[in-house]
């Protein structure tokens, strides 16, 4: 599945464009300053990063001179929309520039098109014997189409893309929910023990003792 990292530091942006790139099958992480995303990008391996260029301790440009042994595509994202300041962004290894404010259709397009030339475009995915096609947004087992809920659909998104990873109740709640957890962890438990049976995940997704849930499988 296809990771991009976010770094914004206006978290109502950064939360507009996590929610409608998790809506086409993305899975993203976001960062608030250039420090944190430095220090994410150390820890986790990322096909694309979305990068404003004004951001709290490291600038955009600086955290673009880190990434580049990384090999990781970079769109640039900034409210300066002169000339000088896209060049420069190219000319430090950007595979594009966008201009504040965008309108999300085009953000989308830039990132399809960007991960397209780096062959990183994956709109199937085929994991343990279910077919999911994130542009169709449809699921399905042995052909037969499994109906899903919204936040169904999210969370087997978010379990694929942290895969033997143990996710803790309050984050899967902040993930698919956009809200803070306030202790109350049966809206999750509810979702995910129907996702488990709509999917016939009963054995693949694991409760983790005072954590959350854990998505164990090797392919």
């Amino acid at each position: 599945m296809i990771r991009i990292l976010i770094v914004e530091d206006e978290k109502p942006i950064s939360d507009l464009i996590r929610m409608n790139l998790f809506e086409a099958g993305y899975f993203c992480d976001c960062a608030f300053d250039g420090m944190a995303a430095v220090n994410m990008l150390d820890e986790n391996k990322y096909d694309l990063l979305l990068l404003d260029i004004y951001l709290p301790e490291v600038n955009g440009y600086e955290v673009m001179e880190y990434v580049k042994p990384m090999d990781v595509p970079v769109i640039f994202l900034t409210a300066k929309a002169s000339v000088d300041d896209r060049v420069k962004g190219l000319k430090l290894g950007a595979d594009d520039y966008l201009v504040k404010p965008f309108e999300i259709v085009e953000l989308l397009a830039r990132v399809e098109a960007v991960l397209r030339r780096y062959n990183l475009s994956q709109s199937v995915i085929q994991i343990g014997g279910l077919t999911i096609d994130t542009k169709a947004r449809t699921v399905k087992r042995d052909s037969l189409h499994i109906s899903l809920t919204k936040k169904e659909y999210e969370l087997l998104l978010l379990f694929i893309g942290n895969k033997n990873i143990a996710l803790f109740r309050d984050k899967i709640y902040e993930k698919i929910w956009g809200l803070v957890f306030i202790g109350d962890s049966r809206t999750v438990d509810l979702h995910v023990q129907r996702l488990r049976k709509k999917i016939g995940w009963e054995q693949l997704i694991t409760v983790v003792y005072k954590v959350g849930y854990r998505l164990e499988i090797n392919t």
